[in-house]
């Protein structure tokens, strides 16, 4: 029996690239055949099956930003590639993957999962972008695709502002490996030994604004409190503004950014820190936050998409509404001074991991998915 040829297509950045690793060093090598195309400006690293075998990938002109002319010649070069391989089922992800997969989808008359890791719509910083990011997801709604949501909140989204019919909105949960060996730090440690930590780039999404004064807040309790912030660097357009407002509030010497990380020093540096905190305005389903749990640590994040389908109030953490920074400290420092509760969070946070985002339990059913909506 021939293997079932699924053709992924993204920008292949961030927890986007993340997410593709995890899915085709995951599934079964004896019944999938893993193809990638993906930006030419994207990742250089190399993708591997299951067995260890690196994945055929193309490269292609896939930006993340609107470019007509870029994203013509990458539709007209992901349609040549799908003539060429016959895949059984395109599997997009990312803003971009998504119009790019649906488009030669419907042209190749290809069915299309299409993963959105967040919509683009809620990355828009005015009414005016909202109405177009969002009016391009409609239109493309209409083509014979499905919604692949990382999250619950995703696929609410998906069938209740694009148009989606519930039954062309699925779900596969982002899911990760057990954590089970942290190693030593690859880089200099230059903060204290009692922190918090998060991972964000300084932008609109992750809105790091917020989570410098919610560390003022709580400083003003706790004067030693540190906060280690990773993933700065990258695609950060509000790092300047950061920077200012951590001088303006006298921080400098209460927060640490790490402007490059390694994974493994991010699992180690979440491993050893008190707890973990997001104050995202939107995700599609965090894989820091999902690490996190894996890792025993309770959170405290913002009721965003996403962080509210991994953090449960009061059970594994405590979720904040409204940016209500007043609260949002408060809840730091409760979980600071009360040692029982926290392990009390720790604990489900390890459990709560294991029954729905460790992939060695969940990689079954997106084949499952995958099975069902092949070409006819």
């Amino acid at each position: 029996m021939s293997k079932i040829k699924i053709l992924h297509v993204l920008h292949s950045v961030g927890g986007v690239d993340v997410s593709l690793r995890l899915i085709v060093n995951n599934l079964d090598p004896n019944s999938f055949e893993s193809i990638i195309v993906k930006g030419q400006v994207d990742t250089d690293e190399p993708f591997y099956d299951a067995n260890n075998s690196p994945i055929k990938t193309y490269n292609s002109s896939i930006i993340r930003a609107i470019h007509p002319l870029k994203d013509l010649k990458a539709i007209k070069n992901l349609q040549k590639i799908v003539k060429s391989e016959e895949p059984d089922l395109i599997h997009a992800h990312s803003a971009k993957g998504g119009i790019l997969g649906k488009s030669v989808g419907h042209f190749e008359k290809t069915p299309v999962l299409h993963t959105p890791q967040a919509y683009s719509f809620l990355s828009a910083d005015s009414k005016i972008k909202k109405s177009v990011f969002l009016t391009i997801e409609k239109g493309f709604a209409k083509l014979n695709n499905k919604i692949l949501a990382s999250s619950t909140s995703e696929r609410n989204r998906a069938v209740n502002e694009v148009g989606y019919p519930t039954e062309r909105a699925l779900l596969f949960n982002n899911s990760i490996k057990p954590i089970k060996k942290i190693n030593d730090l690859n880089i200099p440690k230059t903060w204290p030994d009692q922190y918090i930590c998060s991972v964000g780039r300084p932008s609109y999404q992750k809105n790091i604004e917020m989570m410098v004064k919610v560390l003022a807040k709580v400083k003003n309790e706790k004067p030693d409190i540190h906060l280690v912030l990773m993933g700065v660097g990258f695609h950060s357009p509000n790092l300047e503004a950061v920077k200012t407002l951590i001088q303006e509030l006298n921080l400098s010497e209460n927060i640490s950014l790490l402007e490059w990380t390694e994974r493994e020093d991010i699992f180690h540096i979440i491993k050893k820190s008190q707890l973990y905190i997001s104050t995202a305005r939107y995700e599609g389903l965090p894989y820091s936050i999902i690490e996190a749990l894996a890792l025993q640590k309770a959170c405290v994040v913002t009721d965003a998409d996403g962080n509210r389908d991994l953090i449960q109030d009061n059970h594994n953490g405590f979720v904040i509404f409204d940016e209500n920074t007043a609260v949002f400290s408060k809840k730091i420092n409760l979980l600071l001074n009360d040692v029982h509760l926290k392990e009390k969070f720790e604990n489900n946070a390890g459990a709560l991991f294991d029954k729905k985002f460790n992939i060695n339990n969940t990689i079954q059913s997106l084949e499952k998915i995958y099975l069902n909506n092949l070409k006819k």
